[in-house]
């Protein structure tokens, strides 16, 4: 049997008179990368946006494990179990990928916090950390300042560092922009890696490694959901073709 991580029912939202998105309803399985497509303005970011909880939805539902998570704000959702990277890398460049990573992770241990604690002594919270950072392939890294790392390892942390607060539920947003091709096929290898045990909800315009790593495809169109299928369907699919992805061979 499948099971529904996140499940998004109708969801709509308004910015004036422009529905930016409208009536789109997807689900996320665990084992399985659900991957987002269209052209520019279709409504990708602002989707993803509503899911993570950084905008709110003007109707619609969303539900993560059988929970309503619909009027929750984002840090809520993300101690239930949503994390999200963006389309702008978004690190802390003069810290050391270790401690973007422990900084993540602190949000997993609520005593990490206290005043009189030391965070850099929490055997629990450096654990997380550091088997974030190796999943990530990263490991070797670890103490490397984050802004000297190449930009598809500064991606790559982004992921860590999301798994080192414990998600389950991945948004991400464009995570192959501006790679080369090494860099490329070392991210789909590491999404094929945390594919097991999460749900990943995947924005990319590389149609290359979209196809080599997604289970399922949604294609959106001004906002609204055009198509949703297994990759052959969308491949096959005229509708998609003339829409976005042009003709594929």
């Amino acid at each position: 049997m499948t099971e529904e991580f996140l499940v998004a029912h109708d969801l709509t939202r308004y910015f004036g008179g422009l529905a930016a998105n409208q009536g789109v309803s997807l689900s996320l399985v665990r084992g399985e990368v659900h991957a987002l497509l269209g052209p520019n303005g279709a409504g990708k970011s602002t989707c993803i946006n509503l899911l993570s909880g950084d905008l709110p939805a003007s109707a619609g539902r969303i539900v993560l494990r059988g929970q309503d998570v619909t009027g929750l704000p984002a840090h809520r959702r993300a101690q239930l179990g949503i994390g999200r990277s963006y389309q702008r890398t978004n690190i802390f460049p003069k810290f050391t990928a270790f401690e973007n990573c422990r900084l993540a992770a602190q949000a997993r241990d609520p005593q990490a916090w206290r005043v009189y604690s030391d965070a850099q002594r929490n055997d629990l919270v450096r654990g997380y950390a550091l088997e974030a950072l190796a999943e990530a392939g990263l490991g070797e890294r670890a103490e490397t300042v984050a802004g000297t790392l190449s930009h598809g390892e500064q991606r790559q942390l982004e992921i860590a560092m999301v798994r080192a607060n414990g998600a389950e539920v991945l948004l991400l947003d464009e995570p192959l922009a501006g790679m080369g091709a090494e860099e490329s096929a070392r991210m789909v290898a590491l999404l094929k890696r945390l594919r097991p045990g999460h749900a990943i909800l995947l924005v990319e315009h590389d149609m290359d490694a979209v196809f080599e790593v997604a289970d399922r495809i949604t294609v959106m169109v001004e906002g609204r959901v055009l198509e949703s299928g297994l990759p052959e369907q969308i491949r096959a699919s005229a509708a998609v073709r003339q829409a976005y992805l042009g003709e594929m061979a």
